[in-house]
C-alpha cells in the first residue's frame, strides 16, 4: 500500500494548465429543529448517501454529479469539480454546485424517510475560488498573490454585498491559497444571483490579475470608488483579508442601499449601489467575456435596481432555512442549458468509474488526486495518477465507450 500511495503521489501534477475556477458551499444540519453536527449524526456522508462513491480523502467522497461532499468543523460542505475559466463558466460552476445540493438533499430525504426524522440544510457560506498566475512572459515586478488579495479587499466588497449578502450578513473576505485565490461570503439561497456573484467575481480577479501592479495606489490610477474611513482586518479563518461590517463607518449591510450615505475617497457621497454599479462598469469587459447573456443581463438588473438585490429585503430570506427544498435548482434555467466544461466531463466520467482506452491499455479510474489528476488502475493493477489535462484529448473515445 505504502508503494502505491508513493507511486500516485509521485505521479500527480502539481497544477492545472488552464485557467480555472470553482465552488464550494457550506451548510449547517438541523435535525428535527434542532442544530446538529452532521459529523456526530453521520460517521461520514456515506452514512446517509446510497449506492457507491467514489473516496476522495478522509471522509471527503466524489459525488455522481461530479462535485465532493465532507463534514468540515460542524457543517457539510460541497465542492464543484474544476472549471475552465471560457464564457458561461460561473453557469456551469453554479449548475454543478447546485446539482450536489440537490442530490444531497434528495439523499437526505430518503434517510429521513427510513429513520422518521426531519432534516433541514441551512445555507452558511460560500466560497469562490480562481485560479492565479502571473501574465505570461512578465516579470512580477513585486507583485504576489498576498497584495492582489489586499487590493482586491478594496474593489469586491461592494457588487458582491448586493450580489450574494443579506441583512444579517457580516463579511466578504478574500484569501490567497497558494495558486488560487478564494472570495468568501453567505451563501445565497438563489441559483442565478449565486452565479452572477461568480461571474463577477471572476471577470474582475481575472482582470486585477492583468495590472501592472498589486499596490493600493493603483485604485486611483483605475478611478474606482473607496469608501472613506474603510480598514480591512484580518480574515477570522486563515490567511487573508476581511471586509466585516466593523471595517466601515457604519454597517453596510443594514443601510439604505440607495441612500446617499457613503463618504467616498474621489467620488463624493454616493449610495451603496451606485458604488457597486461603478465598479461593475470598470470591469464590465472582462465580466462580459466570460458571462453567459442571461447572468450577465441579470448582473446589470441589481446594479441599476430593476431586479432586486437581497439587500432590498427587510430581512435575510426564509430560503435560507431549508436549501434543496425552499431554493432549489431549476434545470430548465437558461443556464442549465450549457454544454458542461471539458474538466467537468472528464471528472465526471471519472468518478462514475468508466474505463478508458489508452495506449494500449485498459485503463479503470479508482480515485483522485486533488482536482487536477485522475487515479487510475491498469491491467496489472499498478496504478498511475494522469493530469485531467491529458485526458482532454481523449474525452471523445471516453464518451463513445
Amino acid at each position: 500500500m505504502a508503494d502505491r500511495k508513493k507511486l500516485e503521489r509521485a505521479s500527480a501534477p502539481e497544477r492545472l494548465r488552464l485557467a480555472a475556477m470553482g465552488l464550494e458551499a457550506e451548510c449547517s444540519l438541523m435535525l428535527d429543529d434542532k442544530p446538529t453536527r452532521p459529523e456526530d449524526l453521520f460517521g461520514s456522508p456515506r452514512d446517509f448517501i446510497r449506492g457507491e462513491l467514489m473516496h476522495r480523502q478522509g471522509t471527503s467522497y466524489h459525488l455522481p454529479t461530479g462535485g465532493a461532499v465532507y463534514f468540515d468543523t460542524g457543517v457539510i460542505e460541497v465542492a464543484t469539480p474544476v472549471v475552465e475559466i471560457e464564457r458561461g463558466c460561473a453557469a456551469r460552476a453554479g449548475r454543478s454546485l447546485w446539482e450536489a445540493l440537490q442530490f444531497i438533499r434528495g439523499e437526505l430525504d430518503a434517510w429521513d424517510a427510513g429513520h422518521g426524522h426531519a432534516t433541514r440544510l441551512v445555507g452558511f457560506s460560500a466560497h469562490y475560488n480562481v485560479s492565479f498566475e502571473l501574465p505570461r512572459g512578465e516579470p512580477a515586478n513585486g507583485r504576489s498573490i498576498d497584495k492582489l488579495a489586499l487590493l482586491l479587499t478594496y474593489i469586491l466588497p461592494a457588487p458582491v454585498m448586493l450580489l450574494a449578502t443579506n441583512r444579517q450578513s457580516t463579511g466578504v473576505g478574500v484569501r490567497p491559497r497558494k495558486d488560487r485565490i478564494e472570495i468568501t461570503s453567505d451563501f445565497t439561497p438563489s441559483p442565478p444571483l449565486m452565479i452572477a456573484t461568480a461571474t463577477l467575481i471572476v471577470g474582475v480577479v481575472r482582470e486585477v490579475m492583468t495590472w501592472p501592479s498589486y499596490e493600493l495606489d493603483e485604485l486611483a490610477k483605475h478611478d474606482l470608488p473607496v469608501i472613506a474611513g474603510f480598514h480591512p482586518m484580518p480574515h477570522t479563518s486563515r490567511k487573508g483579508w476581511l471586509a466585516k461590517f466593523s471595517c466601515y463607518p457604519k454597517n453596510p449591510f443594514t443601510c439604505d442601499i440607495d441612500q446617499e450615505m457613503w463618504k467616498t475617497e474621489r467620488h463624493g457621497e454616493i449610495g451603496l449601489r451606485t458604488i457597486a454599479g461603478q465598479t461593475v462598469r470598470h470591469f464590465l469587459r472582462s465580466i462580459r467575456r466570460i458571462s453567459d447573456p442571461f447572468t450577465f443581463r441579470l448582473i446589470g438588473a441589481v446594479m441599476s435596481g430593476r431586479s432586486p438585490s437581497l439587500l432590498d429585503l427587510e430581512d435575510r430570506p426564509q430560503e435560507y432555512e431549508d436549501v434543496g427544498h425552499l431554493c432549489a435548482w431549476d434545470a430548465v434555467s437558461p443556464p442549465a442549458q450549457l454544454a458542461r466544461s471539458r474538466y467537468e466531463r472528464v471528472v465526471i466520467h471519472a468518478v462514475s468509474g468508466q474505463q478508458l482506452r489508452m495506449n494500449g491499455q485498459q485503463l479503470r479510474p479508482v480515485g483522485m488526486n486533488g482536482w487536477s489528476g485522475i487515479v487510475f488502475e491498469r491491467e496489472d493493477k499498478q496504478r498511475e495518477v494522469i493530469a485531467i489535462d491529458d485526458l482532454i484529448q481523449h474525452l471523445d473515445a471516453w464518451e463513445r465507450a
